[in-house]
């Protein structure tokens, strides 16, 4: 199956400053290019655990005795490792958002680009689904997902929309959803307009600004000291809770301070931000928008 190139995959990789006989963590696996990368620079004793809640993603498993590909949500990182016997891990990898495999597949519903169900479940499993969000959640909600994650401002005026059409008949596909939603769509910007609406519904559905703390809050308990975090987002939202988790190790408020009145910190910022060549942006548009940050536990 078809899962494009790994979005920065060389300064991801570096920013986890491998040891062959360390223990790594890639919890987008995805398509598996970061991770065969990782594998590459292992030695016999090295380690790599992957984790995927798309069961498509199990397809590209690496056959290869120093890796393991576990089919759940990160954010059961620390449950499923010490499943295994892993207490504690020298780098964790994380390339958030939608693999360009799941845009591609028309029905799983990701993209503006083709008429499908609404969908958009990364994990086919669960039972939130796009329908349900746009069909059940009471208007307040849709007023919510839209403008918290979408960033929309009149998204109050769209769940209004919404919720009146669908008293007539369900909303069950993506151009049904477009027609109901046209008088926010001009022709000059619906393309943007329509990727926010439909980020915001994906967000809800996979529930992903919170499993992204919960991964986040984990990592640090996982990480060896000196352990590296490399964390690839798309949206301001992602990137807005890694830098400051990796800054404060918060996501809100300040840390506490030392005798010395020095702010205590859990990681020490090894890239303060790496985004894509205009070269990788014109092999893979996908790139277009990735923001890459490291850190190191002290």
């Amino acid at each position: 199956m078809e899962y494009h190139n790994p979005v920065l995959l060389k300064e991801t990789v570096d920013g986890l400053n491998i040891k062959p006989d360390g223990i790594y963590v890639d919890v987008t696996f995805g398509g598996g290019g970061h991770s065969r990368e990782i594998i590459s620079r292992l030695g016999e004793n090295g380690r790599l655990i992957a984790f995927d809640q798309d069961e498509d993603a199990l397809r590209n498993a690496i056959q290869d005795d120093r890796f393991l590909l576990i089919n759940e949500n990160f954010r059961n990182i620390k449950r499923f490792l010490r499943f295994h016997g892993i207490k504690q891990v020298d780098g964790i990898l994380a390339d958030l958002g939608v693999s360009s495999h799941q845009f591609d597949v028309a029905e799983r519903g990701f993209s503006t680009r083709f008429e499908a169900e609404l969908d958009m479940r990364m994990n086919q499993k669960d039972e939130l689904s796009a329908y349900h969000v746009i069909n059940e959640y009471e208007e307040q909600d849709i007023k919510r997902v839209l403008m918290s994650y979408g960033e929309l401002k009149n998204g109050g005026a769209m769940a209004n929309v919404i919720v009146n059409a669908r008293r007539d008949a369900k909303i069950k596909n993506s151009e049904q959803l477009k027609a109901v939603l046209s008088k926010f769509l001009p022709a000059h910007k619906s393309n943007k307009i329509l990727a926010q609406i439909y980020q915001a519904i994906r967000i809800e559905v996979n529930q992903e600004m919170e499993a992204l703390k919960e991964f986040l809050e984990q990592s640090l308990e996982i990480l060896a000291p000196k352990g590296r975090l490399s964390v690839i987002s798309y949206h301001s939202l992602e990137d807005r809770l890694v830098k400051r988790f990796m800054r404060n190790g918060m996501f809100e408020g300040e840390p506490e301070r030392d005798f010395f009145g020095n702010f205590e910190v859990p990681f020490q910022i090894i890239e303060k931000l790496i985004v894509p060549t205009a070269q990788e942006i014109a092999i893979n548009n996908r790139a277009r928008s990735a923001k890459l940050r490291v850190a190191e536990k002290k």
